[in-house]
């Protein structure tokens, strides 16, 4: 405590966010002085032993110690029922910030006592107000939300993609996280072991799925984000300098359709819609579009004439060709857009008749080869041929607004899963696309997009406070929509991606591959931003259907710094040089690249340094030209 009272002070309250011990080490400390007794004693008489958490403290004894997991090696000896952290190991394994050894069992009772406002069993342990400080927001606008000592929107946060950002947790340096929601009164603990024997393991994609499976087994999930009790308090506090980021960590925003809702339909008010969406155009409370509008066609604001269904359906649960319907619950056709049979995925006169405007309101991914922005090309095309207005009700980017990567596609091998030459990794939001192919591809539509309200380019989608949708059936989170901007390439070679697996994009392989022997040469790599273990797994769908195949789980450790071109062209790479071209099939990537080059080059052995140089150019032109079409800083 001599030294820690001796640190100077680095930022001035409310200013920025530190990662540091010191804080709860001097907590620790009053707590000892004004209780009279050691940290240990007092928590164990306070709060353990009165919520019969018979497994929990600070210094294991020897029956507990039999049940501890261990860490790494310490001065020639694994460490066993000893606390990991080295300023806590060496301060006796009493600290306030670290040293305690729980089990779930107990972390389960904590939770409890946290969903029933402090109480448990009819023992109090924290009064309401206590709990409210744990649970609500308490950080200056611009810093990452946190209550009194726990994380409620923090790059730490693991309650993955569908818990909203009123929930709050905690997470533990050796691999451990609890989460707990509220309004679901659902917590989920993770207690792993991410320290052994190296200290170099990664859990928070392990720690983010098991929030995400828990949540997706709630039949309902209150859109609770933008309840009073959980918006963020106020920022009343004068003079904060917030640390310098590109985007807050917590946000409130609106989606096109919210802000046509509180503008009360006026561009569209006397209009014959027809209207294009799925599962995901939702508002913000997760009505869909198709309700709302069919609402103010009762109500006459204006006439919904027709329903029409991207890739994936107008529900978004389809993983195969679409066909034309009525849909139940409105009575109206549902016209379909991606029909190979009849090679039909552009609205035909036919189906636009008595419709003088076409509304836009789909989730896209931020990916080239992502087919719902092809979908949308192809109705502002239609509206031009037809004479009539397109709307485009605007959503986030879910990976981020900033980003741009990959080659533009090459206009000779244009497709449906790539249209129009833009890079792999275009940055946009469907509006800004629809702008850019208005005028640059000449498509001369009368176009309006309803943009967003509170976005920001940096945003990922898990600080938007938006509630997340499955936008196709194996784009399940975020972190699998990240990775589909370079491990989705993977798709067109021989290899499996892990259809219909639990983590679509987030595994590879075939039944012919050695999967330590891959995994270890990836990892050798260094790939920015990710680390892969070996796994088998048996896909359900596509590529060796019902096949037990050898391959990696690919590790998303730092979002912001995956590169996804790069890393699909550095693991065809690996692949080429392990197997052989025979076997992998790299020219397939072609179109999902862009470029012929780009496989060619692999396949001749060229450095990857070389290949990646090759659309930079491509992507500092794309640049300049989107610039002018940007609706969001």
């Amino acid at each position: 405590m001599a030294a820690l009272a001796k640190t100077r002070i680095q930022y001035r309250p409310d200013s920025a966010q530190v990662y540091s011990d010191d804080g709860f080490m001097t907590l620790g400390e009053v707590v000892r002085r004004v209780s009279g007794k050691p940290l240990n004693e007092y928590v164990k008489e306070k709060v353990f032993a009165p919520l019969a958490m018979k497994d929990t403290g600070f210094l294991p004894g020897p029956e507990q110690k039999k049940r501890s997991a261990a860490t790494e090696k310490r001065y020639g000896r694994w460490l066993v029922g000893e606390v990991h952290d080295p300023q806590a190991w060496i301060a006796g394994g009493v600290a306030g910030h670290a040293g305690l050894f729980s089990t779930a069992d107990d972390l389960a009772r904590f939770c409890r006592m946290l969903l029933n406002e402090g109480t448990l069993d009819g023992v109090r342990i924290l009064g309401p107000a206590t709990v409210r400080a744990i649970t609500n927001p308490a950080t200056p606008e611009g810093l990452q939300v946190r209550g009194l000592g726990w994380e409620i929107n923090t790059r730490w946060a693991h309650r993955g993609d569908l818990f909203a950002a009123g929930s709050f947790g905690h997470t533990g340096w050796t691999g451990t996280s609890v989460w707990v929601d509220k309004p679901t009164k659902t917590y989920v603990i993770v207690l792993g072991n991410r320290t052994h024997p190296d200290g170099r393991g990664s859990l928070n994609d392990i720690q983010n799925l098991a929030a995400t499976l828990a949540a997706s087994a709630i039949n309902d999930i209150p859109a609770y984000a933008t309840t009073a009790e959980y918006a963020p308090y106020p920022n009343n506090r004068t003079e904060v300098t917030p640390i310098t980021a590109p985007a807050p960590e917590y946000a409130n925003v609106l989606n096109g359709i919210d802000v046509l809702e509180a503008e009360k339909f006026a561009a569209l008010k006397g209009r014959k819609i027809g209207l294009i969406t799925n599962s995901t155009g939702i508002n913000r409370a997760r009505k869909s579009t198709v309700d709302i509008f069919f609402d103010q066609h009762k109500a006459k604001t204006f006439s919904l004439i027709a329903l029409f269904g991207p890739e994936h359906g107008i529900r978004g649960d389809k993983d195969e060709l679409i066909k034309d319907e009525v849909d139940t619950a409105t009575g109206l056709p549902v016209y379909s857009l991606y029909d190979y049979t009849r090679r039909i995925f552009k609205p035909t006169p036919a189906m636009l008749k008595g419709v003088d405007t076409i509304v836009f309101d789909v989730q896209d991914i931020g990916v080239r080869y992502y087919t719902y922005i092809t979908t949308l090309a192809y109705a502002m095309e239609a509206a031009k041929e037809n004479g009539i207005k397109i709307v485009v009700l605007d959503r986030p980017n879910p990976i981020n607004g900033v980003t741009v990567d990959g080659p533009n596609l090459d206009i000779t091998i244009r497709h449906f899963a790539g249209y129009y030459p833009i890079p792999l990794r275009h940055g946009m939001t469907v509006g800004e696309l629809a702008r850019l192919f208005n005028t640059e591809f000449k498509i001369g539509a009368d176009l309006d997009v309803i943009a967003c309200k509170g976005w920001r380019r940096a945003m990922w989608f898990d600080q938007t406070g938006l509630p997340w949708v499955n936008p196709s059936p194996n784009i399940r989170n975020l972190t699998e929509a990240t990775l589909y901007a370079g491990i989705g390439v993977l798709e067109a070679t021989t290899l499996s991606v892990g259809r219909g697996t639990d983590r679509p994009f987030a595994v590879f392989g075939a039944p012919f591959i050695n999967d330590v022997a891959l995994s270890e040469e990836l990892n050798r790599r260094k790939l920015p931003g990710l680390s892969f273990v070996p796994v088998r797994f048996t896909p359900v769908s596509r590529e060796h259907r019902g096949t037990e195949c050898n391959g990696v789980a690919v590790q998303l450790l730092d979002r912001d710094a995956f590169q996804g071109t790069r890393t699909a062209v550095e693991i065809m790479d690996v692949l080429r040089r392990m197997y052989g071209n025979d076997l992998v099939k790299v020219q397939g990537t072609k179109g999902m690249y862009g470029r012929k080059e780009i496989p060619d080059a692999i396949i001749a052995g060229e450095p990857v340094e070389k290949i990646v140089a090759t659309w930079q150019e491509d992507v500092a032109g794309f640049k300049r030209t989107r610039a002018k079409y940007l609706l969001y800083d």
